[in-house]
């Protein structure tokens, strides 16, 4: 099951690294501002005029991705975790505490106020 879930964290890394990229890809809505001084009519010129649609599917399919991954992981985690608790027989070791927590009390020890030490006279 280790080696499964390994192999799902890869998937989904790189599902993820897929997912920036085509975000980053896709034009922005509005046509002016700062995409379009720094080269934004580039990506048209590129990849045809109707790329839109194409990362906007592929952005969908791969956040779809990114979601069952994730819920499998951790579906995956939640089973690895109360297989093992089920082998070891419990979650949390039992400690037991020592009898002889308390220490002794001495009976000639007295409760009342010591009495002040008088200095020497000189």
């Amino acid at each position: 099951m280790n080696l499964l879930i390994g192999i799902f964290t890869f998937v989904l890394i790189i599902v993820s690294l897929v997912m920036v990229l085509l975000v980053l890809m896709q034009k922005a809505k509005n046509d002016g501002g700062m995409g379009a001084a720094l080269g934004g009519g580039a990506t048209e010129a590129t990849f045809g005029a109707d790329t839109g649609n194409v990362l906007t599917k592929a952005t969908i399919n791969s956040a779809i991705a990114f979601f069952v991954l994730s819920l499998l992981l951790y579906l995956g985690h939640i089973h690895v975790r109360s297989s093992s608790a089920e082998a070891a027989g419990s979650a949390l070791p039992t400690i037991e505490a020592p009898t002889s927590a308390m220490p002794d009390f001495d009976a000639s020890v007295s409760t009342e106020e010591p009495v002040p030490a008088t200095e020497p006279q000189p």
